[in-house]
């Protein structure tokens, strides 16, 4: 099976943050749709192992910072590449708060939603929270950003001076050596061996 093919499917890019009592976080999603008009709702898709999702459970709230295309590496990093079980993702990071006092991010943003999570699924490695949405709104006219165009141009490109290694195909890093350890986390963006490829 070739899951390269996964990567013709086309996705935006969100901070997907919630909050519960006072620990607020945030975390890059892929996974957000309209599902319906009337009420008006979304479906958000979040990796279970992300502090968000389990702040989302406990709270019952969402929301969602549309990424646009000018939004730098770093923020990736920051919101995608570590856990808020140890970092606090919104320092440094302009932001706003929703009328249910969520926080969405005020640049490299296109538009926020402000949701209540109205059911959830669990998926196995991932939970779909149905979410109606309570407020929204353009924040700029720069053009959402696409996976495509994150892998394009924002992602950096993997470094052809390496001669023998493996390459998380996440987020590029490269593990040196001749065999990948099965255990192995990335650790940036904290994906398995199942997620890198043989550089040759």
């Amino acid at each position: 099976m070739n899951t390269i093919a996964f990567n013709q499917i086309s996705y935006g890019l969100f901070v997907a943050a919630s909050k519960y009592d006072k620990k607020m976080n945030g975390c890059i999603v892929n996974t957000v749709m309209q599902v319906t008009s009337n009420p008006l709702q979304l479906a958000v898709c979040i990796n279970k192992d992300n502090l968000t999702c389990e702040i989302a459970q406990k709270s019952k709230m969402l929301s969602l910072s549309v990424l646009s295309e000018t939004a730098p590496f770093a923020l990736f990093q920051n919101f995608g590449f570590q856990s808020g079980r140890t970092a606090d993702k919104f320092v440094g990071y302009p932001f706003k708060m929703t009328g249910q006092e969520l926080p969405y991010l005020t640049e490299h943003t296109a538009a926020f939603f402000d949701c209540k999570v109205k059911d959830m699924t669990d998926l196995g490695s991932h939970m779909l929270f149905i979410c109606t949405v309570n407020d929204c709104d353009i924040l700029s006219n720069e053009k959402a950003m696409t996976y495509s165009y994150y892998h394009e141009f924002v992602k950096p490109k993997p470094d052809a001076s390496v001669k023998k290694g493996w390459r998380c195909k996440i987020c590029g890093y490269v593990y040196e050596g001749e065999e990948l350890p099965a255990d192995f986390i990335c650790p940036l963006c904290k994906h398995g061996a199942e997620d890198f490829e043989k550089i040759v």
